[in-house]
C-alpha cells in the first residue's frame, strides 16, 4: 500500500504542477534574485582569477574530472567488483538522487553562469564544455562531492568501527579540504560564483543528512523487499515526467535519464542476485580470496563486457522501440539517434526563434506529452534509458556471473 501511495503521490504532483505551471512561478520568484547574486559575485571571481597560473588550471581541471559524472560512471563498477557491493549500490543510488534533485533545482531557477567575458572560463575537456551548457545554481560538483565523500567517510567509519578521535578528525578534515578545493576550483575555472558554491554546499549537506536517515531502509528494500522491480520500474517512468522544463535547453535531462536508467539496472540486478554475488560475505579486494591479480582479471573481463552490452543494447533499442511505438500507435520522433525520425521543420524569419525553441525542447519527455495528444514521444529518451539500465544490470548480474564461470 505504501508503494501505491508513493507512486500516486508523484503522479498527482506531476498533474498539479503542470496545471498550476509551478516551474514558471518558482522561476519568476527565484531567478531575478539568484541572477543578481551571480552578477554581484563577478568581482570576487575576477579577484581570485588574478592569481591564476597554468599549473593551477591543470590541477583544478583534473580535480573537476575526478568528481565528474564520467568518473563516477567508471569508478562505481570497480567498487562493485571489489566486493564492497553495499557501498557501491548506496553511492550509485545517492548519485542518481543528487543528480535528479540538483539538476531539477538548476532547471527551475535557470540562473546563468558567470558572464564570460569578463570572467575567464576554462573548459579543457568535453565534459566541462557540456557542464558549461547547464545552468549554475547550485554547483553540481560541490553538491555531489559533499554527498558522496561524506557518505564514503560514514561508510568507512561504520565498516572499520573506528573510535579513534584522531582518525575521525583526520577523515573529516580530508573531506572538508577536498570539498573546499572543489569549490575553489569551480570559481578559479570560471564555472561558478561564490553563491553557486554555497548553494551546492548547503543543498548537499541537506541531502546527505536526509540520506543517512533513510539509506538502511532503502538498502533493505532493494535486497529483500516485495515488488521491488515493479515499483522501481514505475518510479523510473514517473521520474522521467517529474522533471522541470528549463528556460533554455540544457544537457541536464539527458544526465537525469541516464542515471535513472542506471539506478533501475542496479536495483533490478542486485535484487535478483543478492544472495549469489552481493551479500556481505563475498570476497573483498586485498584479501586472499580476491588478490590484485584476480581483480585485474575482473576489470579486463568486466569492462569489455559492459562495452559490448552498451553497443548491443543501443543498437537493439534503436531498432525495437520505433517498431513497438508504431504498433501501439504512439507518435514518435528522434533528436539525434534515428536520422529518419528527426523532425525537419521549415524555419522562416518570422518564426525562427519560436520554432527553434520548439525543436530544442522536443528532446525532453515533459508533462506536455501527458496532456496533449498531439505531442510526440522522443524515442531517444527510451533508448538512453534502456541502454544505461542494461549497462548497470550487466555490472551487477551478467559480469559477476562471468566471474564465477572464470573462477575470478
Amino acid at each position: 500500500m505504501w508503494q501505491v501511495g508513493f507512486l500516486c503521490g508523484i503522479g498527482l504532483w506531476i498533474v498539479i504542477s503542470s496545471i498550476l505551471n509551478l516551474t514558471m512561478k518558482l522561476r519568476s520568484l527565484t531567478q531575478p534574485w539568484v541572477s543578481s547574486l551571480v552578477v554581484s559575485g563577478t568581482p570576487t571571481i575576477l579577484l581570485i582569477q588574478k592569481y591564476h597560473h597554468g599549473s593551477l588550471d591543470v590541477f583544478f581541471s583534473g580535480l573537476s574530472c575526478v568528481v565528474s559524472v564520467p568518473f563516477y560512471t567508471a569508478f562505481l563498477p570497480l567498487l562493485f567488483w571489489s566486493g564492497h557491493s553495499k557501498l557501491a549500490r548506496q553511492m550509485t543510488l545517492l548519485m542518481a538522487f543528487c543528480d535528479y534533485l540538483g539538476n531539477s533545482v538548476k532547471e527551475v531557477v535557470s540562473a546563468p553562469r558567470p558572464s564570460c567575458p569578463p570572467v575567464r572560463r576554462v573548459t579543457a575537456t568535453k565534459d566541462e564544455k557540456e557542464n558549461a551548457m547547464e545552468y549554475g545554481m547550485p554547483s553540481s560538483h560541490t553538491l555531489n562531492t559533499v554527498c558522496l565523500s561524506g557518505y564514503l567517510l560514514h561508510y568507512v567509519i561504520m565498516y572499520t568501527q573506528s573510535t579513534d578521535s584522531s582518525m575521525l578528525f583526520s577523515g573529516f578534515a580530508m573531506v572538508c579540504l577536498f570539498v573546499g578545493l572543489i569549490g575553489l576550483g569551480r570559481i578559479c575555472l570560471g564555472m561558478h560564483c561564490l553563491a553557486d558554491i554555497i548553494g551546492g554546499l548547503a543543498f548537499g549537506l541537506a541531502i546527505l543528512a536526509f540520506w543517512l536517515t533513510v539509506h538502511e531502509h532503502i538498502d533493505n528494500f532493494v535486497v529483500s523487499g516485495q515488488n521491488v522491480m515493479t515499483f522501481w520500474a514505475a518510479l523510473s517512468f514517473l521520474l522521467l515526467f517529474a522533471y522541470p522544463t528549463p528556460e533554455n535547453p540544457t544537457p541536464s535531462f539527458e544526465y537525469h535519464t541516464s542515471f535513472t536508467g542506471v539506478a533501475f539496472g542496479i536495483v533490478s540486478g542486485v535484487q535478483q542476485t543478492y544472495h549469489l554475488f552481493h551479500h556481505e560475505n563475498v570476497a573483498r579486494i586485498f584479501t586472499p580470496q580476491l588478490t590484485l591479480r584476480a581483480f585485474a582479471g575482473r576489470m579486463l573481463v568486466g569492462i569489455s563486457t559492459i562495452l559490448l552490452v552498451k553497443f548491443c543494447t543501443k543498437a537493439l533499442a534503436k531498432w525495437n522501440l520505433p517498431i513497438v511505438a508504431n504498433t501501439l500507435g504512439i507518435p514518435i520522433k528522434s533528436t539525434s539517434y534515428i536520422p529518419a525520425l528527426i523532425m525537419e521543420i521549415p524555419i522562416t524569419a518570422s518564426n525562427s526563434s519560436e520554432t527553434l525553441d520548439e525543436v530544442k525542447q522536443s528532446g525532453y519527455l515533459q508533462k506536455l506529452f501527458v496532456f496533449s495528444p498531439q505531442a510526440s514521444f522522443d524515442v531517444d529518451t527510451g533508448i538512453r534509458f534502456l541502454q544505461y539500465a542494461a549497462i548497470a544490470w550487466s555490472v551487477v548480474d551478467l559480469v559477476p556471473y562471468l566471474f564465477s564461470l572464470l573462477r575470478l
